[in-house]
């Protein structure tokens, strides 16, 4: 039981400060697509630091302009973890620009759907590097990185219902995927919980996204993928990369200081039904 007295604990005296990510500086990568855009809105309106990272210029600049017009402190590097020189790169620009890297948020990724009879060993190669090597490889860069300095950090990974549930056809890449991502997320978690570090992912369901653009359009194939997520999702509604905000500063500032390797399941009750 705490001794501190309740007027100088800040869980009562000021509850909200528990979310403040004011100085923290941030990698986000995958910035560009509308999961890390949101995120990296939202942190820079709340006053982080932020190093944008895509291997999209024209996207990544348009989020850069976005952030800075909402008064956040933003730079950027065109890069994709495709390689550990890669994601050690980010790091390093990171720290360049404000000293030191204290959270990541993976919200760079890939998918190809396909039956297995159609899709080839590249394309099964291209879904899982993008999704497990390039977080692996970032964990590496950024534990590098907390073990030259005082204080943790927070990892924040983006998984799936998918690495939970299969699909009715054509996701082996994918839910295979999210699935490592889910273990990775619990196994760094276990290994660098007493280097002060938090890893947690966010399970999405269906969102709007350039990817899933196609499922919210008025056409037939839209509305029968809607019918079959609605059969599921109690909510009655597909997501949109807002719904993400709230979690994403929950699980990178102290509010979740006490949280690590857990999958939180944003996805309207698609996993409790």
């Amino acid at each position: 039981m705490t001794t501190v007295p309740i007027e100088q604990n800040p869980a009562y005296a000021d509850p909200m400060s528990l979310f403040r990510v004011s100085g923290d500086a941030i990698l986000i990568t995958g910035a560009s697509g509308a999961l890390g855009r949101a995120v990296a809105l939202a942190l820079g309106s709340l006053g982080a630091r932020l190093m944008l990272a895509s291997g999209s210029e024209p996207g990544l600049r348009t989020v850069l302009d976005e952030v800075r017009r909402l008064g956040g402190n933003a730079e950027m590097v065109v890069s994709r973890p495709d390689t550990q020189a890669d994601t050690d790169a980010m790091i390093a620009a990171t720290v360049t620009a404000y000293g030191r890297c204290d959270s990541v948020f993976v919200g760079s990724g890939y998918n190809k759907p396909a039956p297995i009879e159609a899709m080839s060993l590249a394309e099964w190669e291209a879904v899982m590097d993008a999704n497990v090597r390039g977080p692996w490889l970032l964990a590496k860069s950024f534990g590098d990185h907390v073990a030259t300095r005082d204080g943790g950090g927070r990892m924040v990974l983006v998984s799936s219902v998918r690495g939970r549930h299969g699909n009715v056809a054509g996701y082996t890449a994918y839910c295979t995927s999210k699935g490592a991502t889910d273990a990775l997320t619990k196994t760094l978690a276990t290994e660098w919980a007493q280097r002060g570090i938090n890893v947690n992912a966010i399970a999405p369901a269906v969102f709007r996204s350039n990817l899933t653009e196609w499922i919210f359009a008025d056409t037939e194939a839209g509305q029968a993928a809607r019918d079959r997520n609605y059969a599921r999702i109690p909510m009655k509604r597909l997501g949109e990369a807002e719904d993400f905000v709230g979690i994403a500063i929950y699980l990178l500032s102290p509010a979740s200081s006490f949280v690590t390797g857990q999958i939180v399941y944003v996805d309207g009750g698609y996993t409790a039904a």
